[in-house]
């Protein structure tokens, strides 16, 4: 295991021009997902955004990756985002995962892969990761939401906190965005207690970038954060951690640098 502070300047990357992406609509147990490919080599680099975003979160980052590593980039909208179908009933990050075997296994994506998980999308690459090890050559956890974070102290507190925001989303028009934030927050409780219990497949390769302020703005929740990515880290010494100085959460936008550099090392790592 090793640590790296990532102090490059925080301006973002320039590419020439690349192919643009390609939209494939995929079918899983009825639903269409919009997967978004950008043709070249192997390993293929799939980047998950997090809870209430979509492919186009990662729209300054794929044509860098593709110019710089010449990589086969593949994005895609969840259900419920982008141009992706609504799915009724509470989210889980098991049927994300479903749905992202579903998309890669119909673009032909079952091997050499390396993995990009921003924030929610953590729990969505531990599903998936551990039903499919073999495809996945390495993963970048992007201040993700990972196990080791929800004890069962964390876990009440993050369900007392959500109780309100929770109530006053019922009160108002549902919109498609509310709709998501309600399905996600439904069981949350028991949904991240079984979570907390499951682990990272020995055998995967991961980093994991840190944001310097994590989701949390109380200073006891942000450090649990952080030593949560550590233990996670410490775990095997195929895991890497780099703290990405100067970001919010939202490291791909405020350090577009961070994550580019650390999938290209990744990409490179398991060439």
């Amino acid at each position: 295991m090793s640590r790296t502070s990532a102090t490059a300047s925080s301006a973002s990357p320039t590419a020439t021009t690349v192919a643009q992406p390609s939209l494939h609509m995929i079918t899983n147990h009825g639903h269409k997902l919009a997967f978004y490919v950008t043709p070249g080599h192997g390993p293929a680099i799939v980047l998950d955004a997090g809870g209430g975003l979509d492919a186009s979160y990662w729209k300054k980052i794929v044509p860098v990756l593709a110019k710089q590593t010449g990589s086969e980039i593949i994005t895609y909208d969840r259900t419920g985002e982008g141009r992706s179908s609504d799915v009724p009933g509470p989210w889980r990050a098991q049927n994300a995962a479903s749905d992202l075997t579903a998309g890669l296994t119909q673009l032909g994506v079952t091997k050499n892969v390396v993995l990009v998980s921003h924030s929610l999308a953590g729990e969505i690459a531990t599903y998936f990761v551990r039903q499919h090890p073999r495809w996945i050559n390495g993963a970048v956890l992007v201040d993700a939401s990972l196990p080791e974070f929800y004890t069962d102290g964390e876990t009440a507190k993050l369900v007392a906190a959500n109780e309100q925001q929770i109530a006053a989303l019922k009160k108002h028009p549902q919109t498609r965005a509310t709709r998501q934030l309600l399905a996600e927050a439904d069981h949350y409780g028991p949904v991240h207690r079984a979570y907390h219990k499951l682990s990272w497949p020995q055998s995967v390769p991961a980093t994991a970038i840190v944001s310097a302020k994590t989701p949390f703005p109380t200073p006891v929740d942000a450090q649990l954060w952080r030593q949560a990515q550590q233990e996670f880290v410490s775990a095997e010494p195929n895991r890497r951690l780099v703290v990405a100085d100067r970001s919010s959460h939202d490291i791909p936008i405020d350090r577009p640098d961070v994550v580019i550099k650390t999938i290209e090392d990744m990409a490179n790592r398991v060439r």
